[in-house]
This record gives structure tokens, sequence and C-alpha cells, in this order.
């Protein structure tokens, strides 16, 4: 609906608040055809925002209204096109500044004016289409009246404390008997393999179930057990690999193939019955749609005594792999487990979660059109806990739903709903989220920054558009559209995913607003020319290489684990596609970057981890708009030293593997730090550099930095860069890594102020005595995540010496650290680690834990 009227009127007032771009477009109104310019732009944005408060005060009752809906798609187009026009306003005034274009007394006939002059024109365009879309509500004016749309004015509380924490297993309803059921069928004594599938329809929670009988039973299972999810759309050969390497990661050893090798199905499953080695495995297929997944994957596994293979499925046919007596067929939940886990989610911040007496009826009548659907369950609940406890509003909020469920699916009927009930920036960020393939684990730190290209969030208050972003995904999840796969050190969000059914929402409306489209074919030839948005897995297959495509309104390419790219269909795209602003390619098998990159002024986001490509071009400078750029675990040795033009860049991440097998020092390899690395005054992300006698003068100067990554230190340069470092008042994450692994570092310089320094990790030799340096005593109070690698200690035990003085910890992991060979800890110790990884630790015999030691720890890991 009005998502689109509100990037374009945030857009609008960023140019307006921007003091440079205002010096510049004034001084241009001297010239008689510019002269109206600044006054237009503002116009459009009180036409624009006038049109977005009658979209709203409309509301969600009139959307089968099919006048209106086309109404409010002609205004969405105005806005997209206002979008990009004003990208170019904004990007062609900086520019004129950047060239000094405020100190010219004489500016006739330039280039630029001609560039604006054009502008002007498709202004005055724009404002005559608005004067059309104003008079056409006069054809259903005196028909359809704006809407009492309660439920838009309710207050939405939108703070971290209205949302559920980490629920544990007394928080999942209805399903001990089933839990029960599964985990006797695990634990059998049966010697023979055995299949068990989990079926039902889709909200039913098989995975949920899956997932909480998985964490318990896996220790049943040491070092052989694996999670793949496969969906619709798979691979073998990935599905092998996958399965391989998390078998190997089970065991903390690496994969018997190399890694350039190219992979089979044989191979695979040869090379995964000797890593199981006869041995009994616990293997969980999540969400498999086609039999043939399974039969094709079985070799590996098969025939394995004592081994279980759980299968998700929603296909009958699937559910048949088991046998009658292995295969649990999830029902909906009854009345009362249905009102249990619906109080569960709305009235969580109450004691019991106890639903208000008030409120009961109301209550009772949602979770009966729930049908005993938990995802449908859960997502009512989230959206009623964000909305004020009485009855009058909820009651509005049941109103809007018994609309909904005029339809047979009610769980749509629901999550529709949710949707609508979302802001605009939410809108936006949620079907966004939807161009990642199906159930792919999206890291928080990839959205946040695409989130943030892509001007969805802008800054607010204090808050770094980054922060905002962020709150945004806690609100997603918190609403049930987006769910955690994976928490950090801190307790944040490192990886979520978008369950299949609320995908199928969100695409099915992207679509429906022009938003984007997801596609595995990508036959790019075929796309809308219009779209704005294009995701695709399998790359570009277009058997007509040199046709020309054009996308003019493109803003996001996203072709992730693409096995086939071609360099001449993205030169083609480049040409046709001058408002492109977000180019993510990672692990698809691109290996050229066309120099026409340079050509989009309006690219803030490139995306290239884990590509094959070797070298960016030269042309990357003139990116002046450029944000993020990642080049992490590529063949990039260099980065051309004109990048440091780009003043707006604010992460950079880069480095390449040297030992992809990781068992040498330098397994992965930083790049040379640009000459004035400096003038990226908004970097907040530098992962990873060289050390180099200039590289601590230049990070003096970058007060924003958050993320540090630094390699190929020596003894005599990390006195002064740990100084430096140590001054930085917003590190939060350091990296330390030596020039080699006999390279002795002296610990005594690095004496961080920040408070929010709360990862470290070092590698390389250490100078005596180093675990008694400022950054392991006081100053290391607030780590969260410690991680020490070929570390010569001595005889000295480090747990011993680090645990009084590191309390905060949840991760500790040494790695080739040669030390005492008696590790102790003591009674007390690390009372807050949740993760202990002990590998390759040479000179240790023996680990002793007494009573009352790590007493909240969740795995410990000796390799």
């Amino acid at each position: 609906m009005a998502e689109a009227i509100l990037l374009a009127v945030s857009k609008i007032g960023a140019v307006i608040l921007n003091q440079a771009v205002t010096d510049v477009v004034q001084k241009l109104s001297k010239i008689e055809a510019l002269k109206e310019l600044p006054t237009k732009v503002k116009r459009i944005n009180v036409e624009l925002t006038t049109m977005n408060n009658i979209i709203l005060d409309l509301g969600t009752a009139h959307l089968s209204n099919n006048v209106i809906k086309g109404w409010i798609g002609n205004v969405r187009d105005l806005a997209y096109r206002v979008e990009d026009v004003i990208d170019k306003y904004s990007y062609e005034a900086l520019k004129l500044k950047d060239e000094g274009f405020l100190q010219r007394y004489i500016f006739g006939g330039s280039r630029h004016i001609k560039v604006f002059s054009k502008i002007a024109e498709e202004i005055e365009d724009i404002e005559k289409d608005i004067m059309q879309i104003k008079e056409l509500p006069k054809y259903w004016r005196d028909t359809v009246q704006p809407t009492n749309n309660d439920h838009a004015k309710i207050d939405k509380t939108r703070s971290g404390s209205c949302f559920p924490g980490l629920f544990s297993d007394e928080d999942l309803v209805g399903i001990d008997e089933n839990r029960s059921k599964l985990t006797e069928w695990l634990s059998t004594d049966d010697k023979e393999s055995s299949v068990i599938t989990v079926s039902g329809m889709g909200g039913l929670g098989k995975t949920t179930l899956v997932k909480n009988v998985y964490d318990r039973e896996k220790v049943n299972f040491p070092d052989t057990h694996a999670w793949i999810v496969v969906s619709q759309a798979y691979d073998v050969v990935d599905l092998l690999g996958s399965l391989l390497t998390k078998l190997r990661l089970t065991q903390g050893t690496q994969s018997p193939l190399s890694m350039d090798a190219k992979a089979n199905v044989y191979d695979l499953t040869e090379a995964i019955r000797k890593t199981l080695q006869d041995r009994k495995c616990l293997i969980v297929l999540d969400d498999v749609w086609d039999k043939d997944a399974y039969t094709q994957m079985c070799n590996a596994f098969q025939g394995l005594q004592g081994s279980r293979v759980m299968i998700t499925t929603r296909k009958e046919d699937v559910a048949a792999l088991a046998s009658p007596r292995r295969r649990l067929v999830l029902q909906p939940l009854g009345s009362a487990e249905s009102f249990k886990l619906f109080c569960s989610r709305a009235f969580h911040n109450s004691p019991n979660c106890e639903c208000l007496p008030e409120l009961v009826t109301v209550a009772v009548d949602v979770v009966k059109k729930c049908h005993g659907l938990p995802l449908a369950i859960i997502s009512a609940g989230s959206l009623l806990s964000t909305k004020q406890p009485t009855e009058y509003v909820w009651n509005q909020m049941f109103k809007q739903l018994r609309d909904e469920f005029k339809g047979d699916n009610n769980v749509q009927a629901i999550l529709n709903l949710s949707y609508h009930d979302l802001s605009g920036d939410l809108r936006n960020c949620f079907l966004y989220s939807s161009l990642f393939p199906e159930d792919y684990a999206m890291s928080r730190e990839s959205l946040v920054r695409l989130w943030v290209a892509e001007g969805f969030v802008m800054r607010k208050g204090n808050n770094t558009p980054e922060e905002v972003a962020e709150g945004n995904l806690m609100e997603l999840i918190g609403r049930n559209m987006l769910e955690v796969v994976e928490w950090d050190e801190l307790f944040r969000v490192s990886k979520c995913k978008m369950h299949d059914i609320v995908r199928d929402l969100a695409l099915a409306v992207a679509k429906e607003e022009r938003f984007g489209s997801a596609s595995d074919s990508g036959e790019m030839v075929r796309m809308d020319k219009e779209v704005r948005r294009f995701s695709t897995s399998s790359g570009w297959t277009d058997s007509n290489t040199d046709a020309r495509v054009e996308f003019p309104r493109l803003r996001t390419i996203m072709s992730l684990a693409a096995s086939s790219s071609s360099t001449n269909m993205l030169s083609s795209v480049f040409s046709g596609s001058n408002y492109l602003t977000v180019l993510e390619l990672q692990d698809s098998a691109i290996v050229e970057v066309p120099a026409s990159i340079g050509n989009l002024f309006n690219l803030r986001y490139i995306g290239l981890r884990r590509t094959n490509v070797q070298s960016l071009p030269d042309t990357i400078e003139k990116l002046l708009n450029l944000e993020t750029l990642d080049i992490k675990q590529t063949r990039v040795e260099k980065i051309p030293p004109g990048i440091v033009k780009i003043e707006k860049l604010r992460h950079l991440l880069a480095d390449r593997f040297a030992d992809e097998k990781q068992t040498e020092f330098r397994y992965f390899v930083g790049v040379e730090a640009p000459h004035m690395i400096s003038n990226f005054q908004e970097l907040q992300t530098l992962e990873t550099v060289h050390a180099s006698k200039d590289l601590s003068l230049e990070l003096k100067k970058m007060r924003k930095l958050q993320t540090v990554w630094v390699d190929n230190i020596n003894a005599s340069n990390c006195d002064d860069l740990f100084k430096t470092l140590s001054d930085m008042p917003l590190l939060s994450s350091l990296l330390l890594s030596a020039y080699d692994e006999n390279e002795k570092l002296s610990f005594l310089s690095l004496v961080p102020i920040s408070k929010k320094l709360h990862r470290l990790i070092v590698r390389g030799g250490w100078a005596d005595g180093t675990l008694k340096c400022p950054i392991f005593q006081g100053h290391g109070r607030n780590l969260k995540y410690l991680a020490l690698s070929w570390c010569n200690l001595g005889k000295e035990d480090p747990l011993q010496l680090l645990a009084s003085h590191l309390p905060a910890l949840t991760y500790l992991s040494l790695n080739r650290v040669s030390s005492a060979a008696i590790l102790v800890l003591s009674a007390g110790s690390f009372s807050k680690l949740k993760t202990l990884v002990l590998k390759c630790m040479p000179n240790v015999k023996q680990l002793d834990i007494e009573e009352g030691a790590i007493p909240h720890i969740d795995g410990i890991y000796i390799v």
C-alpha cells in the first residue's frame, strides 16, 4: 500500500535536509529554467504525504474494491518515479559539490546544467501526473467513504520489551505426547537403521517439534548428527556436500574431499560413509517435498546399525518412506492447548501468561478462528500482544480478522492482517526478506546493511541507520514474521529465516506491489521490464547471452549460490539499470566484475563473498554512494587505490583463503590497506587489512570504527597499533593476527577504553606473561567471546588465569595453544559460559571440572 510513498517521501526529506545539496541547487536556481526546481520538489513532498495519509485513512477494509486498488497502484507507480528522480537529483548535486561547483563564478552550458534541466522536466511531468491522479477519486468519492480505521490508530508499542524472550521446553504447548513418541523411536534398542517421518499441513509445527527432539537426543549420537534443510528446490550434490560438512564439523575435522575437487554423488557418498565409519548416526531431513531427495541420498547412511533418519514433510508419499509404526501425522491442537499457546504469546508479560478476564471472550473467538494451527495461533497472539489490552481495541482487531477469514485459508488470513498492521518501513523490510531463497538462513548483519542500502531505514535521533534496522529486525521477529535460527554471544539474533508459508504471502504481495520477485529459473530475458528487485538461486540461464536486457527501474539483483552466471548478461543489466542499488552475488559462479559497474551512480551495496572474483575494476572509485563492499573469501588480493574517494563507505570486508582446509596458521589473508584509508570517515567495519607502519596513524582518524580485523602484525608495529585501537570509543569486535605463528606480540599497550568491546580473537605467538596484561585482566570484563589460537603459554593454565578476570564470557575457544598438561575449571568459574572449545591442544592430558564450575554450559568440544 503506502510503503512506496513512504520511501519516496523519506528520500525527499533527506535531500531537503542535506545542506550540500541545498547549496548546489540554490546556485543552480539562478538559471531561469531551474529557478522553480527546489520549490517543486518540496511541493511533490507535500502531495505525496497527503496521498499517503488518504491511503492510511482508507485502511484495509476497501482493499477488495478494484477502483481503490487501481488508484493506490497509480499512486505507488508515481512514488516509484519520484524515488528514481530524487536519487538522481541528489547524486548529481553532490557530484557538482565535489567538483568545486560552489566556488565557480561561470557555470553556464556545462553538462550538469543539461542534466538538471532534464531532471526539471521529469519533475514537471510528475506534477502533471499528480494533478491527474488527484482527480481520479471523484469517480468513487460518493460511494466509498474512509473507514473509521480504529486498529490503525491503536498505539503500537515498539520496543524490545514487547517481545517474548527465548522459549523454553515448557513454552512449547501440546507437544509432550508426540515428543515422547519420537524420543522412544530414536532410543529403541533396535539395531536396524530406521526412517521416521513427521507429516502434516503447513503451520502445524513439524519443524519445531523435530528440532526440540533433535536438540535433546543428539548427545546420544556423538559426532555423528546433522540437520539438513531440503525444501522444494534442491540439488542432491549440494545436500550431500552440506551433510558431509556438518558431520565433519561435529567431529572437528576437515572434509576428506579437496575443496577444489568437482564433487559428485558417488564421491560424496563414499566420503560420508568413511566419515561415519559404521557408527550409528542421527540425520534430520527437514521440509522434504520429493521422496527422490531421500532415495538419492540414503546410500550414504543406509544400513548403519542403530542409525535414525527423521524426515519432516507435507507430502503423503514422502511420509510413506517410513514404516507405518514410525510415521507420526500431526493434528491441529485442541481448544485448551490452542488457548494456552495463544496466551503464551499475547500475554507473555503477564504473570503466568494469564488472559485478562475482560478479554477472555474475544480471545476465545480469535483462537477458534485459528483452527488449532500453531503458526496461525502464534501469529495472532504476536499481533495482539502489540495492542492495548482493552476489550474495545481487541474487538476492533477481531473485526479485521473476520474480514480476512472470509476465505478458506485461515493461516493466510491472519498473516495478511499481520502484514497490513506493519508500518511502511517494516513492510519494506519484510518484503525484502522474501527475496532470499526458501529456508535460507539470513545473517543479521547482511539484512541490516541491505535495508540501509535500500533506504528502508534512516537515522533516528542518536541511533545510526544500522541500529534502527536492528530494531526493525527484532520487531519482525517479535511479530513472528521472521524466525530466529541462531543467536550470538550477546544473545542478539545472528541468523534468521522466513517460514515458507509466510514467504509465500510476502512474495505474492511483493509481486502485486511491483516491489520485487524471486525466481528459480533465472530467465532474465522473460522478466517484467519494470521489475524493481529480482532474485534467483540458479543463476542466469538465458541461452542467448548476447540478448540485451534493460530493467530501467531495477534496484536489487540478488543471485545467491547461483551455479551459473554470465558476465555478458551482467554487463547488459548494468547498461540498462541506472538506478541499481544492491548487487548481491554471494556464493555465485561469477569470476569477473564488468568495468561498467562504475556507471551505476546509485549503487550502495556490493556483495561478492565466496566467489572466484580475482580483481575489482578501477572504475569502482566512481561509486560515490557505495556503503558496503563485501569481498570476503574471494581471490581479490588488492583493492583499487581510488576506492578512498568513496567517502560514504561504511563497511569494508575483504580477505581470501590461502588454505581452505584451515590447517595452516595463515589460512586466511587480508588485503593491503589503501593509501589514505582515513578518508573513510563513516567506516564502521574494517575486515581484514595488513598491519603497516602507517596503519595506526590512519586508524587514529577513523572514530566510527566498531569492528576491526588486522593481520600481518609483527613485534615492531604492534605497540603503536594497539595504542591506536585502545583509543577507539566504539570498538566492539577485534581480531589481531600475527605475521606468523612464531612472531611474539606484546599486549601491554592494548588497554581499550571502549565499554562495547565484546569479541576478541587473537592469533599468533605471545610474549611471556601475556595473560596478565590489562586486556585479559580488568579491561576484559566486558568480553563475551574470546578465541585464542597458536599461542604458547608455557606451563600456564589459561582457564585458571582467565576465569576471575573475564566473568562475562559466554564463548571461549583455545586452538593449538601450548599450555599446562592439566587444565582446571574451578568451582564458580565462568558462570556465564555457554560454549568451550579445546582444539589441538598438544600438551593437555587432563581437564578437571570442579563442582559448581561452568553452571550454564551448553557444550564442551574437545578435538
